[in-house]
C-alpha cells in the first residue's frame, strides 16, 4: 500500500468505544509505510501507557504553551482533557516518506480539513449499536460509570459528525471492517498515482 507520491494522512475517528483504536494497530502492523501520529495529551496515563509511545503526556501549562505557539495541527478538549497533534512530530513522519494515521476525534478531524496543503483520507467509525457500544466500553474496563454515561451520551453528537468524513464503516466484526478500509486505502492510492 506504500504511496509513491506525497505521503497520505489516513484519519480514523469514531464515538469512545467503537473500536478505533484496535483498527489503527491493525493498519500499522500490516502496512509499514503507516506511522500513527502520537498526540499531545493532559490526561493521566494508565498503568498500560508509556510516555512518548502511547501519548505525550503534559501539564496543562505545557499544553497551553503549545496552543499559543501554533505548535499543533488540531487539538481539543474533550471529556476534561485537551489532545493534539503536534506539527513537529507529523513532520518528522512525511519527511520519511511515510503516511500518517491518526486515531483523532471529529473536532481534531474538522481542523485538519482546514490545512488544505494536507493529503487527507478520512473513515469514521460506528459500532453496530448503542447497546453494543455500552458493552464495548465496560468490558475494556477502562472507565469508571460516570465516564461510561459521558461516553454514551456523547454517542449521538460524535454520529452527526460523520457525514463530513469520506467514508463510514460499521464495525461490527473487527477483521472485516479492517478489510474494508484496506480496500479504501488501496483505491485512494490508485486514483492518486
Amino acid at each position: 500500500m506504500q504511496n509513491n507520491n506525497k505521503p497520505f494522512m489516513l484519519v480514523l475517528s469514531s464515538p469512545s468505544g467503537a473500536g478505533k483504536t484496535t483498527l489503527t494497530k491493525k493498519i500499522q502492523e500490516s502496512d509499514n509505510s503507516f506511522e500513527v501520529s502520537v498526540s499531545h495529551t493532559t490526561r493521566k496515563a494508565r498503568p498500560n501507557e508509556v510516555d512518548g509511545i502511547d501519548y505525550h503526556f503534559v501539564s496543562n501549562k505545557k499544553f497551553q504553551q503549545l496552543i499559543d505557539e501554533k505548535a499543533f495541527y488540531e487539538y481539543a478538549k474533550i471529556f476534561d482533557n485537551y489532545y493534539g497533534s503536534s506539527k513537529s512530530s507529523i513532520n518528522k513522519i512525511t519527511e520519511k516518506g511515510n503516511n500518517v494515521l491518526f486515531d483523532i476525534d471529529w473536532q481534531g478531524a474538522e481542523q485538519l480539513t482546514n490545512h488544505k496543503e494536507l493529503n487527507l483520507l478520512k473513515i469514521f467509525i460506528l459500532p453496530p449499536s448503542i447497546k453494543e457500544l455500552e458493552k464495548r466500553l465496560i468490558s475494556r474496563n477502562q472507565d469508571d460509570k460516570d465516564a461510561i454515561k459521558r461516553r454514551l451520551n456523547a454517542y449521538s453528537q460524535d454520529i452527526t459528525h460523520s457525514k463530513s468524513y469520506d467514508h463510514v464503516l460499521v464495525n461490527d466484526k473487527v477483521e472485516s471492517c479492517f478489510n474494508e478500509i484496506k480496500k479504501i486505502i488501496s483505491d485512494h492510492l490508485k486514483k492518486k498515482n
